[in-house]
C-alpha cells in the first residue's frame, strides 16, 4: 500500500559502495590535477630563471620576487587545501546525513499513515421505493400513417423519511499484521416512515450494508419489533404495506468491522427530524467531512459527537467519524539545513580568518567541531526538539571556539565570528523566521569585521604577537 521510504534523489550517499568509489575517484583526479599546477608553476620559475643566468641583476631582482610569491601561495595553498579536505568529506557527510535525516521523516510519516489507513466504513441512508403507472404517449408510423399511441409505465419513486434516529458507537483496535487501526462500530437506527400517499399502499424498504466493511453480523431489520426477511437473497429490499396517513418504525442494527473511519451518507436526500450520536470509544478522534456536530462531549476516553436537525436539511458531504493522528511538524527542516551547512562553514571560516590569525592545526581542529556539532545535532533532534538541542550544542561550540584565541581579546574576536558565522545561521534555518535571523546573523558579521579592521578594536600588536607565538607553537 505504501512504498518504502527513499531519500532525496539526486544527493550523493556515502553509505552506497558505488558513490563511495565514485568519489574517491574523482578526488584522487583533482588532488593530481592540483598537484600538477603547483609543480608546473615551479619548473616555470626555475626555467625563467635559468633564461636569466647571464644577467645575474635581473635574475635575483626577478628570483627574489617570484621566490616570495611562490612561498607565499604554497602556504595559502596549505590552507586553501586543507579547507577543502575538509569542504568537501564535509559536503558529503552533511548529504548523507541529509539523506538518512530524510529516510527516516518519510519513515516516520509513512508509519503514521498507515495506522489510518484502509477502506472507511460507510453507511448509506436507507430509501423507502414504491412505483406508480404513469400514462405516457408516442407517435409511431403504421402502414405509411402517423398513428399516437397510448400506454403506461411503471416509474420508480422514494417516499421521504419522516425521522431518523441513529446510535453508533465505535471501538478502535490494532490489526497486527498490517499494524493499522480497524473500526469496530455497533449501529443502531430508527427510521419512521409516514405514507402521505393517497392511493399507494405497496412500498420497499431499501437498507443495504455498510459499504467497506470486513466483517458484518448480527444485521436486522425489524419493522414494529417484527423482524424483515429480504425479498431475495443477497438483496437488502423489504417489502411493506402501508395504508394513506398510516405511519410506521424500522429499527436497524448490526456490528461490523472496518477501516478507521466511520461515516453515515445520506446519499442526497432531503432529511427530517435527523438525529445522529456517534461515539467514539478511543482517543484522539475527530469529526469527518466538515460537517461541525452540534455538541461534542469528551471525557478523556471516550468523545461523543451529536448531530441534530429539527427541521428538513439537506447535506452534501457525509456525517463522519476519524482518528485524530499527531500531526507530524517541520519535517524537512534539517535536511535543508545539512544540506547549506557547507556554505556556513565557509563563512565562519572566512571570519576567523578575517579577525584573527589561523594556524593550520587550529582549522582542522575548528572544521573538524563544527561538523562533529552538525553530526550531534543530526541524530539528537530526533529525540528532542532541533531548536533546544542546537541551543545545547551551541555552547559547547562557544566554549570550544574560546581556545583559538591567545588573549582575552582574540578569545573574544573568536567567539564573535562564532555567533555570526555558525550559531546563528544555523539556528536561523531551524526557526520559522529563517530569513530574518539569517539577515541578523549577516548584519552581525559586517558590524564585526567594519569595527575590526576600520576602528582597530580588538586590534592590538600585543595580541597579534601573542597570538602568533601560540601558532609557533603548532
Amino acid at each position: 500500500m505504501f512504498s518504502s521510504a527513499q531519500g532525496i534523489p539526486g544527493l550523493p550517499d556515502l553509505t552506497h559502495p558505488i558513490e563511495l568509489v565514485q568519489f574517491g575517484t574523482q578526488a584522487l583526479k583533482a588532488s593530481l590535477l592540483l598537484v600538477f599546477l603547483v609543480v608546473a608553476l615551479g619548473v616555470a620559475i626555475a626555467l625563467i630563471s635559468f633564461s636569466l643566468r647571464r644577467s645575474q641583476p635581473e635574475q635575483l631582482i626577478f628570483i627574489g620576487e617570484w621566490a616570495v610569491r611562490y612561498s607565499q601561495l604554497l602556504r595559502g595553498l596549505q590552507h586553501l587545501t586543507l579547507i577543502l579536505v575538509l569542504l568537501v568529506p564535509g559536503f558529503f557527510l552533511c548529504s548523507t546525513l541529509s539523506n538518512r535525516y530524510h529516510h527516516w521523516e518519510q519513515a516516520k510519516v509513512a508509519k503514521v499513515a498507515q495506522t489510518v489507513a484502509g477502506e472507511r466504513l460507510e453507511q448509506f441512508a436507507p430509501q423507502v421505493r414504491y412505483s406508480i403507472q404513469e400514462p405516457y404517449s408516442y407517435t409511431t408510423q403504421v402502414d405509411g400513417k402517423i398513428v399516437k399511441v397510448n400506454e403506461t409505465r411503471e416509474i420508480t419513486r422514494f417516499l421521504m423519511l419522516a425521522g431518523s434516529q441513529i446510535q453508533v458507537k465505535l471501538d478502535q483496535s490494532v490489526d497486527v499484521p498490517g499494524r493499522s487501526s480497524i473500526y469496530e462500530a455497533n449501529y443502531t437506527a430508527e427510521y419512521k416512515v409516514i405514507n402521505q400517499l393517497k392511493d399507494i399502499n405497496n412500498f420497499f424498504f431499501e437498507a443495504p450494508p455498510p459499504n467497506g466493511y470486513t466483517l458484518l453480523e448480527s444485521y436486522k431489520i425489524e419493522r414494529d419489533g417484527t423482524r424483515l426477511q429480504p425479498s431475495n437473497a443477497g438483496n437488502y429490499n423489504f417489502p411493506f404495506r402501508l395504508q394513506p396517513g398510516q405511519e410506521t418504525t424500522f429499527r436497524v442494527t448490526y456490528q461490523a468491522q472496518g477501516g478507521p473511519r466511520w461515516v453515515y451518507s445520506a446519499t442526497g436526500q432531503l432529511l427530517s427530524n435527523f438525529s445522529l450520536t456517534a461515539i467514539a470509544n478511543f482517543a484522539p478522534a475527530d469529526f469527518a467531512s466538515g460537517i461541525k456536530p452540534d455538541e461534542i462531549k469528551s471525557d478523556g476516553r471516550s468523545t461523543q459527537f451529536t448531530w441534530k436537525f429539527d427541521d428538513n436539511v439537506s447535506v452534501k458531504n457525509p456525517f463522519g467519524v476519524f482518528t485524530n493522528t499527531e500531526p507530524i511538524r517541520h519535517t524537512g527542516v534539517i535536511p535543508r539545513l545539512l544540506l547549506l551547512a557547507p556554505a556556513i562553514f565557509l563563512w565562519w571560516i572566512l571570519l576567523l580568518y578575517l579577525s584573527l590569525p589561523m594556524s593550520f592545526k587550529n582549522i582542522a581542529i575548528a572544521g573538524s567541531i563544527f561538523f562533529a556539532c552538525l553530526l550531534v545535532l543530526t541524530y539528537l533532534a530526533r529525540v528532542i526538539n532541533a531548536q533546544l538541542a542546537w541551543t545545547l550544542i551551541s555552547i559547547i561550540l562557544l566554549i570550544l571556539t574560546w581556545g583559538l584565541g591567545a588573549s582575552r581579546s582574540a578569545s573574544l574576536a573568536a567567539i564573535i565570528c562564532t555567533i555570526a558565522g555558525a550559531v546563528l545561521p544555523i539556528f536561523g534555518l531551524l526557526v520559522p523566521f529563517s530569513g530574518l535571523t539569517l539577515s541578523l546573523a549577516g548584519l552581525l558579521s559586517a558590524v564585526w569585521l567594519a569595527v575590526r579592521h576600520w576602528y582597530g578594536w580588538y586590534s592590538h600588536p600585543e595580541d597579534q604577537r601573542l597570538q602568533l607565538q601560540k601558532n609557533a607553537k603548532y
